[in-house]
């Protein structure tokens, strides 16, 4: 992308913008920073007019000229002489100076605000440019809940590393909530309802919480008809539920139930659960990309499937940085190709 292209396109999404400010600021002045913008480009000068905006913008983020100076290796006076050009060819003063602070005319925030854009726009262009000619190598430390990580994240991964043969990847499986940067985690896989966080989240799959039990349970129990039925059958229950709505279920005429009968077995472990529901041990409530291919192969049977269950979805989550890492971008989209489709996850379109 060519630079003039960068300005021209940043300049008329503030142009709705301009009619809110004050009356003090002149449309000579709002067009003498547009006709400058343009003649950045036009003289020569570009690489040190951008060094001018960029010490300008510094100066302001961090309160003085000196600061500025310090960051970008200059003298305070040519700091100064940096502004003062960019004021001279604008014909506008950008900062009240005194010996204590800076403060930003009406002019110098509209102007502040257009070359952050202009500033971050080419520093993204010379990242993308960078990328475009890495190779996608390094670690990657990814968590996930134990039982979808056992089940479903052994062949994606092993297919991206065959993928990216120059990528490392160190999992680490846990049920209990992990904190991405005190743990040094650079993505995790989380199921449910999200806590407000800074973290980007990306959908990458639905999810649905199912009852089911084995045909060897029905035989010897019946088929529970009712909710009442279902609350006195021995329960399979998973100790560790993050998300609300645990063993609950709304009726097509919009009540909520809570089912609350005796547990029969209770387990911190998925796989323990299903491993004891395929032996007919009692009534199981977990997440369809656990119970899902045992429903659809006939080893268990879906109860109450006119009856709305929680639905929640499966998020790769991580943290929000000015450039995410090439390797971290290609696995968030390798996951959401991999885990996008339900039935990878579930083997049956009933559930």
């Amino acid at each position: 992308m060519r630079l003039t292209s960068v300005y021209l396109s940043l300049w008329p999404a503030a142009a709705g913008r301009h009619k809110q400010i004050s009356v003090e600021r002149s449309k000579t002045e709002l067009a003498n920073i547009y006709h400058h913008l343009i003649r950045v480009l036009s003289n020569g000068g570009e690489m040190d007019r951008l060094t001018s905006m960029a010490v300008f913008v510094a100066a302001v983020d961090d309160g003085s000229l000196v600061a500025a100076a310090r960051r970008f290796g200059l003298s305070p006076s040519m700091a100064g002489k940096h502004v003062s050009a960019i004021e001279t060819d604008l014909q506008a003063r950008l900062l009240q100076r005194s010996t204590r602070m800076l403060k930003l005319t009406e002019v110098g925030k509209s102007y502040y605000a257009r070359c952050k854009q202009i500033l971050e726009a080419v520093e993204d262009a010379n990242a993308e440019a960078h990328e475009a000619q890495a190779s996608v190598k390094g670690s990657l430390r990814v968590a996930a809940p134990t039982t979808f990580g056992a089940m479903h994240l052994g062949p994606v991964i092993g297919s991206f590393l065959e993928a990216y043969p120059e990528v490392a990847i160190e999992t680490l499986l846990s049920d209990r909530y992990i904190d991405l940067l005190a743990e040094g985690v650079d993505l995790a896989i989380r199921i449910g309802l999200l806590q407000d966080s800074d973290l980007v989240a990306k959908r990458l799959a639905p999810c649905r919480m199912v009852y089911c039990a084995a045909p060897s349970f029905l035989k010897r129990h019946g088929m529970p008809q009712t909710v009442e039925e279902l609350r006195r059958a021995p329960r399979l229950a998973f100790t560790d539920a993050v998300s609300s709505g645990d063993w609950s279920l709304t009726d097509p005429g919009g009540q909520t139930h809570t089912i609350d009968g005796p547990v029969r077995l209770a387990s911190n472990n998925m796989q323990m659960l299903l491993s004891a529901a395929l032996t007919g041990a009692g009534v199981a409530y977990g997440p369809s990309f656990v119970f899902g291919s045992c429903i659809a192969g006939g080893t268990l049977v879906a109860l109450f499937e006119d009856h709305r269950t929680s639905d929640l979805a499966i998020h790769a989550v991580y943290p929000h940085r000015r450039h995410t890492s090439l390797k971290l971008r290609r696995f968030v989209d390798f996951l959401s190709l991999q885990l996008g489709s339900a039935s990878f996850l579930e083997r049956s379109g009933r559930i």
